[in-house]
């Protein structure tokens, strides 16, 4: 049934209100905060016949409404009015980011620690270590006797650094020749097509055998790496909210909290643009008082994986949505300056 503007109105307050207050919503309430040209009859009429279509319920009789999981989607689908973040919250966004655009790892953490900071709620990220990423420039400098210090420039300018062991024999011209060598070698290729060149590389170039494996394998790991990396931030937050007083519902939520897989399934997505996606009570029995909302993020054309955060069901989603594409559209300026730059 297709509900008319006053249903939708009213249902629009109903959500507005419970999101703030966690209290069920009266037709008092409604009428003096929201729809005070209404009659208070006419506002309880139109409960009554939203809670019968299933978008509202009552806890007890002479209690206040509250929404149901099809309230919530409705919501966030058509009834859900846009929210802007201020002037200093989008400045702490960029700061966060311009102060760690060279670093990937950095990059990633400050997303979550952005995001759970200004949504108060568990923010979680699965990066996405792109094969199609293309090098631009690769450095082996000595860091010990045995040990290099790799340093791999990505085409989106993100810097990946670790440090590969190297033969206690070799000397500094070596190391600067060998790092000569990745630069002819590998510079323009992608990291998915350098993962592939063990075998050629290591016949072509046998006196650095070695050192070219080591980088390979670097290359390779950091790729395979985001199959099993979750990153979170804030996960004491959830707790806090008054659906989590049992001590089951905690247990739920700590069991999914501690399994990556689980956690993969929920959040990961497969798009490369700024795109919401928002699941409503769909994270399984643990998370079935939960909503989820994620974004996917790219910068220069670069997957860098899905961002976004676990809730309660009555989470502020006007706040979440724009955070999290704030987040993104910063996000992806800092680091396209960085490379214009």
């Amino acid at each position: 049934m297709k509900l008319s503007d006053r249903k939708k109105k009213i249902l629009q307050c109903v959500v507005d209100d419970y999101i703030r207050t966690s209290q069920p919503v009266s037709s008092k309430s409604i009428t003096e905060k929201y729809m005070p040209t209404v009659s208070s009859a006419t506002v309880r009429s139109e409960l009554a016949g939203l809670e019968e279509l299933g978008y509202l319920s009552q806890l007890h009789t002479s209690s206040g409404r509250v929404p149901s999981i099809e309230a919530y989607k409705l919501y966030v689908s058509e009834l859900m009015d846009k929210s802007k973040l201020t002037k200093k919250e989008l400045a702490n966004i960029r700061g966060a980011f311009e102060e760690h655009a060279d670093n990937l790892e950095e990059v990633v953490q400050s997303t979550v620690k952005v995001i759970s900071s200004l949504t108060d709620y568990t923010s979680l990220a699965v990066p996405v270590h792109n094969e199609n990423d293309k090098i631009v420039k690769i450095d082996l400098f000595r860091h010990k006797k045995t040990q290099a210090l790799l340093l791999i420039v990505s085409e989106s300018t993100l810097i990946r650094d670790r440090f590969i062991d190297i033969p206690e024999s070799m000397t500094d011209k070596e190391i600067l020749e060998a790092s000569a060598l990745m630069q002819k070698l590998f510079v323009g290729k992608t990291l998915g097509e350098i993962k592939k060149m063990k075998n050629a590389v290591a016949s072509e170039f046998e006196k650095y055998r070695e050192i070219f494996a080591m980088v390979i394998n670097a290359i390779a790991d950091y790729i395979d790496r985001d199959k099993s990396e979750i990153i979170m931030e804030g996960e004491g937050k959830m707790l806090s909210n008054p659906e989590y007083e049992g001590e089951n519902k905690v247990q739920n939520f700590l069991s999914v909290m501690t399994s990556k897989d689980k956690l993969r399934d929920l959040i990961a997505e497969n798009s490369d643009d700024i795109e919401i996606s928002i699941k409503i009570g769909d994270g399984g029995k643990e998370l079935a008082d939960c909503s989820i909302v994620t974004a996917t993020y790219s910068a220069s054309g670069v997957n860098m994986g899905t961002y976004g955060v676990i809730g309660p069901m009555h989470m502020d989603y006007q706040k979440v949505v724009s955070v999290l594409e704030g987040v993104g559209k910063i996000l992806e300026d800092v680091l396209k300056n960085k490379k214009d730059g």
